[in-house]
């Protein structure tokens, strides 16, 4: 490891900090530059409100966030616009923090995820992904392919199964459900750690293939008591509020325990974590889903575990 950066170079967290404000220069530029210059009057109000709304943080994250700012400005006597930006970035931070989680695949051999999502969200490809990261980390992995409905997403599992060198558990035709029961079997007799199941992507709407994905996750808790044990939704970062409504019918659907935002790079819908976050707040009342892996990228590397820190400084540094 010590020859892998050279003296004065950026570490790993640095290059992955840059790569991230990278992905998010659209949405930084819709949000920060609004403050160069300026003073705290009604007309940046309605410019930050603009933003907000066009960077996909929604109507009721973004009433949230200007409220609070209108509050700290009155009540701390603020005057420049950098002061304001400093109180938005604190706001951000406080929104986002709680769904920042770390993931422990060591509680259960196997450990299984089952991973869901609708079509184009990059589910197999962040599986793919996911498998490299906990490969790197140490662990045995892994894949069923249990979207069969889609022979292209079987091959392409396979190409990361290969590229990852793991086993991938499929069938040509059949049910989704007896592929990963059998993934999970196979997992136990070899002494995998971590069983990575993808399943058919899909729309909230397509009801039949929502009850599906419940049959899948019972299917999945009767191969191993008490799995699966996380239970992961990919979303696209520029699919914007539709975002927001995926995570509850999902969620009403199967339990999620952990959201992976993919394909932040160049999108200017960075906004949407707000939107996510403020609809699973402590005022919401409902239940948090932490945002377990964000993705910037392509590279088998681009997809990192979620830092609320990180991820504000990405929008507004």
């Amino acid at each position: 490891m010590l020859g892998l950066f050279k003296k004065g170079s950026a570490g790993p967290g640095a290059v992955w900090l840059e790569r991230l404000k990278g992905g998010l220069a659209k949405t930084r530029l819709q949000l920060g530059g609004l403050f160069l210059g300026r003073r705290i009057d009604d007309a940046l109000f309605e410019d930050l409100e603009t933003a907000l709304l066009s960077a996909d943080a929604g109507v009721p994250a973004t009433e949230y966030l200007l409220a609070g700012l209108r509050t700290r400005a009155k009540k701390r006597g603020l005057e420049t616009a950098d002061q304001l930006k400093a109180e938005l970035h604190a706001m951000l931070l406080e929104l986002l923090s709680p769904l920042q989680k770390p993931v422990d695949c060591t509680a259960q051999r196997p450990f299984i995820i089952m991973v869901a999502g609708v079509n184009g969200a990059g589910k197999t490809t962040s599986i793919g992904k996911l498998a490299h990261l906990f490969q790197s980390q140490g662990r045995s992995v892994l894949l069923a392919a249990g979207d069969t409905f889609r022979a292209a997403a079987r091959e392409q599992l396979a190409a990361w199964g290969e590229k990852n060198r793991v086993t991938v558990i499929s069938q040509q035709s059949g049910d989704a459900a007896a592929v990963i029961f059998d993934a999970v079997q196979a997992a136990r007799a070899r002494g995998i750690d971590i069983v990575l199941a993808d399943t058919a992507g899909r729309l909230p709407t397509q009801l039949h293939l929502m009850e599906e994905v419940k049959k899948i996750r019972r299917v999945i808790t009767k191969a191993e008591a008490g799995a699966p044990h996380e239970t992961w939704l990919v979303l696209d970062a520029n699919t914007g509020q539709n975002a927001v409504s995926q995570v509850c019918a999902f969620d009403e659907a199967i339990g999620l325990t952990g959201l992976i935002l993919t394909k932040l790079d160049g999108t200017a819908k960075g906004g949407v974590i707000a939107a996510i976050a403020y609809l699973r707040s402590k005022d919401s009342g409902n239940r948090p889903i932490p945002i377990v892996y964000v993705g910037v990228g392509e590279g088998v590397e681009d997809l990192q575990p979620f830092n609320a820190g990180e991820f504000v400084a990405a929008l507004l540094d």
